[in-house]
């Protein structure tokens, strides 16, 4: 997150403006085809022999069950057992996909950024990239058994006041819908504003050690 503030900050002080698209995907961990990444794992990553026999004991077969008073239930098979690194290494080739549009990627788990720098003048060429990108991000993660969650997709454009007061690119094309650009979104915990004053941030952090304080008090 520090990278993307950081490079639009950078793109700012040229007056340019960036073009940021955060995505999420629907229940991430849990869709995640337990084959496919080992399949990945494989011939990717290079994964042989008894590495990825332990890979593929680890995330076949596991069950598990309650033992309470002396009564046990019924073995459930487990669900998701992916950490950061396997999801990571599952998604890898989503930045190939991102690359060919010319756009930046940093990726968190399943919190996707990507963005694009450009002069206030290319704003429609930026926005029409991002909206193909984002159609063919869609369609890889479909081929993964992953989807894409557009009620969660924010665009924002980033950049000076002056500069962002100029785009007249606000609602951009994402899968079958549009989606209207915000002042401010949350981007892995940190509230960003358009403007990159970080004075949204600043509001969410008084507010949330306010209502902290209000709780203690009695104790107090």
């Amino acid at each position: 997150m520090l990278r993307v503030v950081s490079d639009a900050l950078t793109a700012a002080d040229s007056r340019h403006v960036t073009l940021l698209g955060l995505l999420d995907m629907s229940a991430a961990f849990d869709c995640v085809d337990h084959q496919l990444l080992l399949q990945r794992l494989q011939e990717h990553c290079g994964l042989q022999g008894s590495v990825l026999r332990w890979m593929t004991s680890y995330l076949a077969g596991r069950t598990q069950k309650v033992l309470y008073s002396g009564l046990s239930l019924e073995a459930q098979r487990v669900g998701s057992v992916l950490g950061l690194l396997l999801f990571n290494l599952y998604t890898a080739s989503l930045s190939n996909v991102i690359s060919a549009h010319g756009l930046n990627i940093h990726q968190y788990a399943d919190d996707c950024q990507l963005y694009l720098s450009v002069p206030v003048d290319d704003a429609p060429v930026s926005s029409y990239s991002t909206s193909q990108c984002v159609a063919d991000v869609a369609k890889w993660l479909s081929t993964s058994r992953l989807r894409l969650n557009p009620d969660k997709t924010v665009i924002m454009w980033l950049g000076s006041r002056h500069q962002v007061d100029k785009v007249t690119v606000i609602d951009i094309p994402t899968l079958q819908s549009s989606t209207t650009s915000v002042d401010t979104a949350r981007d892995v915990g940190v509230v960003v504003d358009c403007q990159l004053t970080m004075s949204a941030q600043v509001g969410a952090v008084c507010q949330s050690t306010y209502n902290y304080l209000r709780q203690i008090r009695p104790v107090v």
